[in-house]
């Protein structure tokens, strides 16, 4: 069973994660993030090789993909909260994600880029 992360361990590791986009989560002790990438295949190739770490971490992110959208949420769900199993792997997936833009406001509706183009068409 993993632990929840110390205090020292958060005041380390979450405000560096926050710069890079992760941001706390409503009502949870969770984090979040939302990358916006070129392409549908550039955001099934990002999860693709982010499956493949959190496999070996044998720690696996609550996460959704619509188009070139992928909506991330961390968490252990055994300890439920924090622990440095969500550090490692969000700091994988920053480094996996490469050039792909981070949305930093989370209130709001994402749309992806197909919706952006039929919006463009007249379509929505």
């Amino acid at each position: 069973m993993s632990n929840l992360l110390s205090s020292d361990a958060r005041n380390t590791h979450l405000p560096a994660l926050g710069e890079t986009g992760w941001g706390a989560v409503k009502g949870r002790d969770a984090i979040r993030k939302i990358w916006k990438f070129k392409s549908f295949s550039e955001a099934w190739g990002f999860m693709s090789r982010a499956a493949l770490g959190a496999e070996k971490l044998n720690h696996h992110p609550e996460w959704s993909n619509k188009y070139n959208v992928v909506d991330v949420t961390l968490i252990t769900h055994d300890c439920n909260g924090l622990s440095d199993l969500d550090i490692k792997l969000a700091s994988l997936m920053d480094k996996l994600a490469g050039g792909a833009t981070v949305v930093r406001d989370h209130s709001e509706p994402i749309s992806c880029l197909c919706e952006t183009r039929a919006t463009g068409h007249g379509f929505a």
